[in-house]
C-alpha cells in the first residue's frame, strides 16, 4: 500500500480551481498547501492558509505539486519544487521556451524526480481509444492527421498566443496517438485581435513516420470546435474531444453502379460506426496518472521531454510563420518514447 502524497498547489485561478478540487477528491492525495500570490479569486483554498509564493509551498513538506500559474512562471517555479524534491505536474506548455524546458527536463532527471506537464488530449477517452485502435491497425497506414481547434477569445490568457496555449494540445496528441515526432512544419498566422500575440495559426507539416499534419487554430470564432481527424488506409476516425466521441468511417467494399462514381479511382463510403465506451474526467485521470507515476507506475503521462518536442515544434512554426511559411524542421524529434 502507497502511503498518502502531501501535494501542493501553486496557482488559484481558471485551471487551478480544478486541480484543487480534484487533488482533494482523489485516493492516495492529500492537499496539504495552496500558494497563490495573488490571493485565492474562486475560494477554493477551503481551510488552507494561502502561502505567498513557491518557495514558501516547496518549504510546505511536500512530495508532489502541481504549477498552474502563467506560461512565463512555469521553470522557475517548477526548478525551485525540484531543489525541494518535489516531483512536478507542470500545465503545458512545459516552458516559455524550448531551451527553458529543456533545463527543467535535465534537472528533474538528475535528481531522480517525476517531471511532467499537463497535456491533459492524452486523457480524452475518445483519443485514448482513437490511440489503441490505431495500434491496432484498425485503419491500416495513417495517412493523414488533421485537427482543428476554434474558439472565442479567452480572458484567462494574457502572456502566450494561440499558438503556445492551444497548438500545443493539438501537437501533442497528434504526435501521441500516432506515435510518431514531427519531422517539419510550416505555418501561417494572423494577428486580428489588437494583441502583440497571434491569435490564428494553421500548421501544415509530416511526421517522422511519413503522415502529413494539418492544424487549424484559433481564437476568431464564434463556436468552440475541438475535433481529430485521422485518415487511413481502410478508413477514417473522427474524435469530437469536446463531448469524447469517436467515429469511424470505413472505406466501402460493395461494388458502385453509378457510372459517372465508379470511374473515379478512390475509395467510396462504407458504414459508420459510432463507438460507446466510458468517459471519465480527463484532468482527473491525468492527476490519478501522475499520482500512479510518482507511486512506480507506467501512464500515458507526457514527460518533460516529450512537451519540449512540442514546444520546439511550436517555436518551428512561428519561425516559419515570420519567413512567409518556409518549412521548418524542429530539432531533436522524439518518437521512440512517445
Amino acid at each position: 500500500m502507497n502511503a498518502v502524497l502531501r501535494a501542493g498547489l501553486l496557482g488559484l485561478g481558471m485551471m487551478g480551481r480544478h486541480h484543487a478540487r480534484l487533488l482533494r477528491e482523489i485516493d492516495g492525495i492529500e492537499l496539504v498547501a495552496v500558494a497563490d500570490p495573488a490571493g485565492d479569486p474562486h475560494g477554493v483554498a477551503g481551510g488552507l492558509t494561502v502561502l505567498p509564493d513557491v518557495d514558501a509551498l516547496a518549504s510546505a513538506g511536500l512530495d508532489i505539486a502541481v504549477v498552474a500559474v502563467p506560461t512565463r512562471f512555469h521553470a522557475a517555479a517548477a526548478a525551485s519544487l525540484a531543489a525541494a524534491d518535489v516531483h512536478v505536474l507542470v500545465e503545458k506548455p512545459i516552458a516559455d521556451s524550448s531551451e527553458e524546458g529543456q533545463a527543467l527536463a535535465d534537472l528533474f532527471e538528475s535528481r531522480g524526480l517525476v517531471g511532467a506537464v499537463g497535456h491533459v488530449e492524452r486523457f480524452n477517452p475518445a483519443l485514448q481509444q482513437l490511440r489503441a485502435r490505431l495500434a491496432e491497425g484498425e485503419i491500416g497506414d495513417v495517412f493523414q492527421i488533421a485537427t482543428r481547434r476554434q474558439s472565442t477569445f479567452p480572458a484567462r490568457i494574457g502572456d502566450v498566443g494561440v499558438a503556445k496555449d492551444l497548438a500545443t494540445h493539438d501537437i501533442d496528441l497528434t504526435a501521441w496517438v500516432a506515435q510518431a515526432g514531427y519531422a517539419a512544419v510550416s505555418a501561417q498566422t494572423a494577428f486580428q485581435s489588437g494583441r502583440s500575440f497571434e491569435d490564428m495559426i494553421a500548421i501544415s507539416g509530416r511526421l517522422t513516420d511519413g503522415a502529413v499534419v494539418n492544424h487549424l487554430i484559433n481564437w476568431l470564432s464564434p463556436m468552440k470546435e475541438r475535433v481529430t481527424v485521422v485518415t487511413g488506409e481502410r478508413g477514417t476516425f473522427i474524435a469530437d474531444t469536446a463531448t469524447a466521441d469517436l467515429t469511424l468511417h470505413r472505406n466501402g467494399t460493395a461494388a458502385l453502379e453509378w457510372e459517372s462514381v465508379s470511374t473515379f479511382r478512390g475509395v467510396s463510403e462504407g458504414d459508420v460506426t459510432r463507438f460507446a465506451f466510458p468517459k471519465r474526467e480527463p484532468l482527473r485521470a491525468e492527476l490519478e496518472a501522475f499520482r500512479d507515476t510518482v507511486n512506480g507506475a507506467s501512464t500515458a503521462l507526457s514527460t518533460m521531454r516529450e512537451a519540449v518536442h512540442v514546444l520546439r515544434v511550436v517555436e518551428a512554426s512561428l519561425e516559419s510563420a515570420s519567413d512567409e511559411g518556409r518549412l521548418v524542421r524542429p530539432t531533436e524529434p522524439v518518437a521512440a518514447s512517445l
